[in-house]
């Protein structure tokens, strides 16, 4: 294998990452909304803490990890419920809580629990494994007869940094509109992101039961 090849299969795994990161789900508006509150270093590491579960799971199938895999995939309904209930919780949360009359001073989180939340709402959605598996048998990779340890780790580290440019671009979005926005406004935007999230925890855990 040559640089060249192992330097197309890192450019892939950015574009793998950053595909899967940019449809903006409950999690791309959770991290619009703390970048809005707090500013962009939340907003950002609420975007990381996915993009290191999106890491993890690359990792998995990557390495042909289907002893974790299939552990997951039994536990897939249990693990999913639970990230339904706690979307449903977030969304209650950030319905109920009041704009701040400036929210630039708004620190009322710690950088932890940012990154902390969407790393756990990510993880647990384990059908992501499949979605991995899929591209990288794609890609000729993940392979237990024949594994390639070299390429597996460069996709992985690529899916790992395409999703967190992802999360840079929007925070740093996100972050031009926070000084022009008043509590009004604010006040909006909790409602539209509470209900939407509430909606999307509800709907995970309708489907499954």
């Amino acid at each position: 294998m040559n640089m060249e090849n192992e330097y197309i299969f890192f450019l892939k795994g950015l574009f793998i990452g950053f595909s899967i990161a940019a449809p903006v789900g409950p999690i791309g508006l959770l991290c619009i909304h703390r970048t809005l509150y707090q500013g962009r270093v939340y907003g950002f590491l609420t975007g990381l803490g996915a993009a290191t579960a999106d890491m993890m799971y690359g990792f998995i199938a990557g390495f042909g990890l289907t002893f974790i895999s299939n552990f997951l995939m039994d536990q897939k309904i249990i693990l999913q419920i639970v990230g339904g209930v706690f979307l449903v919780y977030i969304g209650l949360k950030i319905f109920s809580s009041k704009p701040q009359v400036s929210p630039s001073n708004s620190k009322n989180k710690g950088l932890l629990s940012s990154y902390l939340t969407t790393f756990f709402l990510t993880i647990t959605n384990p059908v992501t494994i499949l979605s991995f598996m899929g591209i990288f048998a794609g890609l000729g990779i993940g392979s237990l007869e024949n594994p390639d340890y070299l390429l597996s780790f460069l996709l992985v580290i690529g899916v790992f940094l395409g999703s967190a440019t992802w999360w840079l671009v929007l925070t740093g979005l996100a972050g031009i509109f926070r000084d022009r926005i008043n509590p009004t406004y604010l006040n909006w935007i909790n409602r539209f992101s509470g209900i939407f999230i509430l909606c999307f925890g509800l709907v995970v855990i309708i489907t499954l039961v």
